[in-house]
């Protein structure tokens, strides 16, 4: 029988994480250790392409288009397929990593593997996360979905549709995301956005 998480049926408040954190969070990570370069990539996935942790974790080789610029996610929620952009810094730390994996030899299976080459729970993500922030000296949660939740309230903040925010996090329905950003206490960006789309 599945041992019953300890916060099981425990909520929270949404938890947004500043660009700030995320690169403090992202510093904690060894620069020259091979896991630390794997965990940065980790982080930086979720944040610059707001992916979930499992779709991140289930990514190949062959999702990431390093000439586009774009990450396929084959397996999203509800079995829904979407193409994301990442921006060239974080692609490449992605890079680096994928350069790293290589020369440990590690040329199949998921991109973000155990140094042995197996695969990486999102419990190990949901554990690092936590840890690293306490590195840091955050003090705020930080978890991956708020790395998620990041990313969405940047887009949002640099005035990008609604309509396209929902495409880029795979959401199966426009009134999914508006509630995901109200949520999230970002009501005034989603008016502001509503005002621009009829001056436009």
């Amino acid at each position: 029988m599945a041992r019953r998480p300890a916060n099981a049926g425990q909520t929270y408040p949404a938890e947004v994480p500043t660009r700030e954190e995320v690169g403090a969070v992202m510093k904690a990570c060894s620069r020259k250790a091979p896991t630390g370069i794997r965990n940065r990539a980790i982080i930086v996935v979720m944040y610059r392409a707001g992916l979930r942790c499992l779709e991140t974790l289930n990514l190949r080789l062959r999702d990431i288009d390093r000439d586009a610029g774009t990450i396929r996610i084959r397996r999203g929620k509800g079995g829904r397929a979407r193409t994301v952009g990442i921006d060239p810094s974080a692609l490449a730390v992605v890079e680096r990593w994928i350069d790293t994996r290589s020369k440990l030899r590690l040329n199949g299976g998921a991109v973000f593997s155990t140094l042995a080459g197996g695969e990486l729970a999102t419990s190990y993500v949901r554990a690092l996360l936590p840890r690293l922030a306490r590195k840091a000296g955050i003090e705020r949660r930080i978890h991956p979905h708020g790395l998620r939740h990041a990313f969405a309230v940047e887009l949002a903040r640099e005035g990008v549709s609604v309509a396209v925010i929902q495409l880029a996090l795979g959401h199966s329905s426009l009134a999914t995301t508006t509630v995901y950003l109200k949520g999230l206490g970002s009501q005034d960006v989603i008016d502001a956005m509503r005002e621009r789309t009829w001056t436009a």
